[in-house]
């Protein structure tokens, strides 16, 4: 599962490390990205890839209304291909969900601790995503663009904190899973299997985040072990 992450690098860092062509968006840290908030996303469209701003919780296109994506920030890579909410996505709309890192929370509820969990070398790196364009059957003139962000069964060095973990490609995975030449499922579920990031660092951080409303740096700042004696 991924619930909450982070994403806190400049437009001009995104550019050097990902596949941008074309990016008119503003790009503004953000330590504590939350379910409908605005997330940065790298789609396809006219044999470019464009940077832009996707809600995080995917509406089909068939919903009645924008309040479906609350439930559907996240879509199980094992059954993605079939489920009906997601499937005409994996299909033809998918997408980089560009982050820092995420959160997780460890331990009985009631007293969890929450966990930071980025890269081992820190690097920024790209959810694999899906995305949809909702427009009330062309009854709204502007579409409500969302999206999903894919899971999988977590790797060893998560599973201490939760049993699921967010799909998080490699960059030679990305052309492929951008690509709409590419429909097959048995190639995507492969990508998604097989081309992925696996072994993630995790440090304890401050309940702050807990809140939605703390946006800030210290987020994500490891936890000082407590004294000795």
């Amino acid at each position: 599962m991924c619930g909450r992450f982070v994403g806190f690098r400049r437009l001009e860092e995104l550019t050097k490390r990902f596949p941008i062509d074309v990016a008119n968006v503003d790009v503004t840290p953000n330590y504590n990205v939350a379910p409908t908030q605005e997330i940065l996303a790298i789609a396809r469209h006219d044999d470019q890839n464009h940077l832009e701003k996707l809600h995080w919780g995917l509406v089909p296109f068939w919903a009645k209304d924008t309040t479906h994506g609350s439930r559907m920030i996240n879509a199980r890579s094992e059954t993605v291909a079939t489920k009906p909410s997601f499937r005409m996505a994996f299909k033809w709309r998918r997408c980089l969900i560009l982050a820092d890192g995420f959160y997780e929370w460890k331990g009985e509820k009631g007293n969890k601790q929450p966990m930071f969990l980025t890269l081992p070398d820190g690097r920024p790196f790209a959810f694999a995503g899906l995305w949809e364009a909702w427009d009330d059957r062309g009854k709204e003139p502007i579409p409500y663009r969302s999206g999903s962000i894919l899971t999988r069964e977590a790797s060893g060095s998560v599973m201490p904190i939760h049993n699921r973990m967010p799909v998080i490609l490699k960059p030679e995975a990305f052309g492929p899973w951008l690509s709409r030449d590419s429909q097959d499922v048995r190639l995507l579920q492969d990508i998604v299997q097989n081309e992925v990031y696996t072994e993630l660092k995790s440090v304890p951080v401050s309940k702050q985040v807990n809140s939605v409303k703390n946006n800030r740096s210290s987020n994500i700042r490891p936890l000082e072990p407590a004294p000795k004696g």
